[in-house]
């Protein structure tokens, strides 16, 4: 299934407040009623399409985003790391997160905004100290995200927090697929048209069972919680006013523009 949330356009019918959705072809949506992570898919009898509607983030962020750094072999070693001996993991606030098609707002203190193409995890029940072979049991689907990050800052700062947690600098989408596998399928950053990051979920140093054994270790996981598991190495400068997608294959395409610098 492809779960998608949305704000209904003003010939929909369907009000003004955002919906979850159930995408059952390229143009066709099922209402459904709730929040699905919560009260499962339910559909109702509305209906109405995709090219009707705006797509939001697909899931409502009402706790934490974890992030998983250096997790690709060739982007540590473009950042003059060596390989961790186990995950690294930081976080980025709820308030970081948009949806498609919103924009990246480029801080007026950061001089260089980099995009980092990664596979979203989307947490579907409280949990804690998950064994990697229960670990399909917690996971409610997979989006797609991109790591913004104020280059300049994390170098500045030593630390990730404020390079990595400005509103805007964690877009997630288009939908949460539930029945994605990850793979060896491809992941891409295209900037402008032009590829940037271009590597294979199998390439990732921990794969999802070890990620989510990992971190609820540390912390206890709710439902939405969401974690971006690490990017493969092309991270680079967004321009101001470019256009960014992130692309992983069975799973869709992300599409952003950043602002010009604030």
């Amino acid at each position: 299934m492809r779960i998608i949330r949305f704000s209904p356009g003003p010939d929909t019918g369907l009000g003004t407040d955002p919906l979850f959705g159930l995408l059952e072809d390229d143009n066709t949506i099922s209402v459904i009623s709730g929040d699905p992570i919560y009260h499962g898919v339910t559909k109702t009898a509305a209906t109405t399409e995709l090219s009707k509607v705006r797509l939001l983030a697909p899931v409502i962020p009402r706790s934490k985003v974890v992030c998983i750094g250096k997790n690709y072999a060739d982007h540590a070693a473009e950042m003059n790391s060596v390989v961790p001996d186990e995950p690294i993991i930081f976080i980025k606030p709820n308030t970081s997160v948009i949806g498609p098609n919103d924009t990246i707002v480029w801080p007026s203190m950061s001089g260089q905004v980099d995009h980092e193409a990664e596979l979203a995890i989307v947490i579907g029940r409280i949990c804690k100290d998950v064994p990697k072979e229960r670990v399909n049991d917690v996971i409610f689907g997979y989006t797609i995200a991109n790591d913004v990050t104020a280059r300049d800052l994390q170098k500045r700062d030593g630390q990730w927090t404020r390079a990595k947690g400005f509103d805007t600098f964690c877009p997630l989408g288009p939908w949460i697929d539930t029945d994605f596998i990850p793979g060896t399928q491809a992941i891409t950053a295209t900037l402008n048209g032009e590829v940037k990051q271009d590597g294979k979920l199998s390439q990732m140093i921990f794969d999802v069972p070890t990620i989510v054994e990992f971190v609820s270790r540390v912390m206890t996981l709710l439902p939405g919680d969401v974690i971006i598991t690490g990017t493969p190495a092309g991270i680079g400068p967004m321009p101001e006013k470019s256009t960014i997608t992130i692309a992983i294959d069975g799973l869709g395409e992300l599409t952003n523009k950043v602002s010009a610098r604030g």
